[in-house]
């Protein structure tokens, strides 16, 4: 009899446990990716749109060292997310747009802001996740001390 009650008690601790560490964790995954409404854009999709570079805006939202180190879309504009809402006037609305930053996750809540802006977004996309589909980034390499001094002369 004690035996059983000890089994019973220790399986209530067990699941109080559980519950408690699943209830601890649902917060910090949503903190990491909180929730967006934009599309995230898969690989053929990303290339459709870019096939028609005259229709179509890249919003890069990443910093510049993520661009360097990861690589990115040859030919994109590159607002930092916590920008993003100052330069609004500065984006054009006559394109349809793409946001990026690595897996979306800054994307999306970039999207989301143009959107309530007014502006058409395809969607957003993950410059990993594209690649990891087999896309090719361009690899851009910051320039050098001495060939940004050749320049200026």
């Amino acid at each position: 009899m004690k035996a059983t009650g000890l089994m019973m008690m220790l399986a209530a601790l067990v699941t109080l446990s559980t519950v408690a560490q699943g209830q601890a964790q649902q917060p910090a995954q949503r903190e990491a990716r909180p929730a967006s409404n934009a599309k995230v854009l898969k690989r053929a999709e990303i290339d459709a749109l870019l096939a028609q570079p005259s229709n179509v805006l890249v919003i890069d939202v990443r910093r510049p060292d993520e661009i360097g180190s990861i690589g990115g879309f040859p030919v994109y504009l590159n607002v930092q997310a916590g920008d993003l809402e100052k330069r609004l006037p500065s984006i054009p609305k006559d394109r349809v747009i793409i946001t990026v930053s690595n897996h979306a996750s800054r994307a999306g809540r970039a999207a989301d802001l143009l959107q309530k802006n007014g502006f058409n977004v395809a969607g957003a996309a993950g410059v990993q996740d594209y690649e990891a589909e087999g896309g090719a980034l361009v690899k851009i390499a910051p320039r050098s001390a001495a060939s940004a001094e050749s320049r200026k002369q």
